[in-house]
């Protein structure tokens, strides 16, 4: 992505790492994640204006650590060093790093001794951090001076000013340290002296651009699930080339209630777009194929089979394409072990290669570079209506892993028309909230301004295998049960069960019970995760 300035995130294995980058972009500074093992040649050759070093699991003085080069510090950027990257900084440059003799860990009180014209500008004397190590740097390296101590740490910040060295023994990205967006934004904006132009309207327009210059007289196809990712990417390709995009929406029956509907109204024939646009209704194609499958990684595995088939038939049609499009997000190529040093995780993701299926000369992915809240803010640039911009996750295999045991068209429809009452009751109640609380603000990061402190970040129903006897009106009844899920979440690694009202629950259950049929019993899963999942399958 061209930009005028960046910041990089040198990544030496934390936990925190896509986090640092997020902190930066909200300052309106574009940054990037790179491995420790970036050769110096191409940190000079990108030229950043500042460098940020992550956190990490190691000790950085023992045999293999991951470390780098004296040089990076003598570049004349600006360097950050962030708990690992702190030790890091001072061991490489002479100072010492040793066992703790009092790990810290969790909110600690920090008090502020320097720097209060440049890092920690703006800061109070004493201020709350989030603490994290069992290391600590005993001795600051020559020509560095202790800015920051606590009761067991003495140097939990120390800086070098006259070459903008700066080292914090705690974590500013994360939210439990009081003032860690101010202390961020003062390396980012004021020491690194970046302008802060980096926005979203500007990235629409220069990615139309260098799309337009890459596909020149070429066609393109994308294939459309309905989620965020791929929405906003139709649009942006939609926006840059017109009828030289072809869209194939493979509907596999397994969607939530209306939403196929929905996504036809965006982008088909009678929508805002001027695509070429091909939906392919194969439910009972599915339905067949998932016909007494109910192992989970079986049906994961079949629903996947099967749209790369229905895909490839479609793409036969259409006849010669040049580019195949993906809405690859950048936690996707990070976490695909082609950015930082993160375990990789999502090795499904097609990140970097054409799928073995197709034959197109190129993948274009103009969104790998951002964030999913970054995509959401490209959408509404583009004019993508807010429901699909804010849609909820939605697993890949849809519906299909949310109905334990069989698939079957009866069991789609029990569950698509519980989730749609679920969904239909939280609205309710947080826009009655709004109403009667119009200055309330969400303490919960991912939550929207207003919302209720129980706002879900996730929310859905799934139909268990069970049936059990009930009683409606006078007669018995062998019906399934229905679990309500619902958890808050920053990151989806780990969740808690939302503590929505009980009232809001009685609703839903209530009329899930009354209109939906073959449905006797509700049920709410308190699980967290771990152990659990946020997916029931």
């Amino acid at each position: 992505m061209a930009s005028e300035e960046k910041v990089i995130v040198i990544d030496f294995g934390g936990q925190y790492n896509q986090l640092v980058a997020r902190r930066v972009r909200e300052c309106n500074v574009y940054c990037e994640i790179y491995s420790y093992r970036t050769p110096i040649e191409q940190i000079k050759e990108m030229s950043p204006k500042g460098i940020i070093l992550t956190g990490g699991p190691n000790s950085c003085y023992e045999e293999g650590a991951p470390t780098y080069t004296k040089e990076l510090f003598e570049l004349g950027i600006p360097v950050l060093g962030l708990c690992y990257g702190a030790q890091l900084m001072m061991h490489v440059l002479g100072g010492k790093v040793e066992k703790a003799p009092v790990r810290e860990y969790g909110k600690t009180e920090t008090f502020i001794d320097g720097s209060k014209d440049t890092l920690f500008a703006g800061i109070e004397d004493k201020t709350i951090v989030w603490m994290s190590h069992f290391d600590y740097i005993s001795k600051a390296a020559p020509g560095f001076e202790i800015i920051a101590h606590t009761a067991d740490c003495p140097v939990a910040a120390a800086a070098c000013e006259d070459k903008k060295l700066y080292a914090i023994q705690f974590h500013p990205e994360v939210l439990h340290t009081v003032r860690g967006k101010e202390i961020l934004h003062n390396f980012v904006r004021n020491i690194c002296a970046t302008a802060g132009s980096w926005r979203m309207d500007s990235f629409v327009e220069n990615t139309v651009k260098d799309i337009r210059e890459k596909v020149g007289d070429g066609k393109v196809l994308l294939a459309l699930s309905g989620g965020v990712d791929s929405s906003v990417l139709a649009a942006l390709l939609a926006r840059s080339i017109g009828k030289q995009l072809t869209c194939v929406f493979v509907d596999h029956g397994l969607l939530r209630k209306n939403e196929g509907d929905e996504v036809e109204s965006v982008f088909g024939p009678n929508g805002n777009f001027d695509i070429n646009f091909v939906r392919v209704n194969a439910a009972e194609r599915y339905y067949e194929k998932l016909k007494g499958v109910e192992e989970p990684e079986r049906k994961r595995k079949i629903i996947g089979e099967e749209f790369i088939r229905v895909f490839e038939e479609e793409a036969k049609k259409i006849g010669k394409v040049d580019f195949l499009a993906q809405g690859t997000i950048y936690p996707d190529v990070v976490e695909s072990g082609l950015g930082g040093e993160s375990v990789v995780i999502k090795s499904h993701h097609n990140v970097g290669g054409l799928p073995d299926y197709v034959d197109f000369k190129e993948i274009i992915e103009p969104l790998r570079n951002l964030f999913k809240d970054e995509v959401r803010k490209v959408g509404l640039e583009l004019g993508l209506p807010e429901y699909l911009v804010f849609r909820q996750p939605f697993p890949g295999p849809g519906l299909g892993i949310r109905i334990i045991g069989e698939v079957t068209a009866e069991k789609v429809k029990i569950v698509q028309d519980a989730d749609a009452i679920y969904r239909e009751e939280i609205a309710k109640a947080v826009e009655e909230y709004k109403k009667s609380n119009a200055s309330a603000v969400s303490n919960t990061e991912s939550s929207r301004a207003g919302e209720p402190d129980w706002m879900p970040n996730q929310y859905f129903a799934a139909l268990s295998n069970m049936r059990s006897v009930g009683v409606m009106g006078d007669e018995r009844t062998y019906d399934y049960a229905v679990v309500l899920r619902a958890v808050q979440t920053v990151d989806f690694m780990t969740a808690e069960a939302a503590e929505i009202p009980f009232e809001v629950l009685q609703r839903a259950m209530s009329r899930i019970i009354n209109e939906v049929k073959g449905v006797n019993r509700v049920m709410y899963d308190l699980t967290s995760k771990p152990p659990g999942t946020v997916e029931l399958e």
